[in-house]
């Protein structure tokens, strides 16, 4: 009974993380809301998903857009209790209807621009940062990812593709709704905050691994450590075609030291192999920024 009771409390999340994450979800929906009713509403430019569904309905039925966010996601916030969890399904609902009242309030206000690049690039940017922070403190603004997310279990689709396919369908409404420039611009805008989205939920210190083989592999490795200050990783390779023995260097460094790893690679061996590639998370060891030198 003491062992569970202290497991128990060790696995226990402070509360203070709770609320930080309440904190940036609201911001987050927050955000959103922004984007969409003083950018992108007022200039007939839409959002994929619910989001831009329910702009096409309060266009033609003239509420606010708000009020449909908020009742068509409700089935999807229910599914998502269901089938994905507690948490995620209580985090959803809060930026939701935080999304919904903010929109609601918004409505009436005089738009930022009129102008429709203007608006789709800066709506664009400020739905992928929402966006962006719900999801990565664990929830999500529209009901279609749910969909996807479950759909893919059943489909030979990608969650990525099944989203790809209903906005299409949304946008081509959206172009008989509106007109083809505006339905053209909402692509732009959809596009612009997939792009946000990546930033903010992978950071800018997006992590990434590296694979180097050289014959100069020690003078790389110390390079690596002293210039770049980056632990490394030696693997023991076998080529397939000549059979020979290979040195291989493994380490892991963020989006922004890309650069400067090339630069240190080529600078000793302009023939070195080297495999550059995205990982999702970092746990563990020791991988800790230092300075490039």
């Amino acid at each position: 009974m003491e062992v569970s009771a202290k497991h128990s409390e060790i696995n226990k999340i402070p509360m203070r993380h709770h609320m930080f994450r309440v904190v940036m979800v609201i911001i987050g929906a927050l955000i959103f809301a922004i984007g969409l009713e003083l950018f992108l509403v007022p200039n007939n430019v839409m959002d994929g998903g619910i989001v831009g569904i329910s702009i096409i309905i309060s266009h033609l039925v003239g509420l606010p857009v708000g009020v449909f966010i908020f009742i068509l996601n409700l089935p999807f916030i229910f599914i998502g209790y269901k089938q994905i969890g507690k948490t995620f399904a209580l985090t959803t609902a809060l930026g939701i209807t935080i999304l919904s009242i903010a929109t609601v309030i918004m409505h009436h206000l005089n738009p930022f621009t009129k102008d429709l690049l203007l608006a789709t690039v800066f709506g664009g940017i400020l739905l992928g940062v929402g966006v962006g922070l719900v999801i990565r403190y664990g929830g999500c603004l529209d009901g279609t990812e749910v969909l996807a997310i479950l759909s893919n279990i059943k489909l030979p689709f990608s969650v990525g593709e099944i989203i790809l396919f209903i906005n299409l369908i949304i946008f081509t409404v959206a172009g008989f709704v509106f007109t083809w420039e505006q339905a053209m611009y909402s692509v732009v805008a959809y596009y612009i905050a997939s792009k946000v989205i990546d930033v903010v939920v992978l950071g800018m210190e997006e992590s990434k691994s590296v694979y180097i083989i050289s014959e100069d592999i020690e003078e790389i490795g110390q390079a690596i450590l002293h210039r770049l200050g980056r632990g490394v990783t030696y693997l023991h390779g076998e080529g397939a075609y000549t059979g020979d023995n290979k040195k291989v260097i493994f380490c892991v460094i963020t989006r922004l030291e890309e650069s400067k790893m090339k630069e240190i690679v080529r600078s000793i061996d302009n023939q070195a192999f080297l495999a550059i590639g995205n990982i999702s998370e970092v746990k563990g060891g020791r991988f800790k920024k230092k300075g490039i030198h």
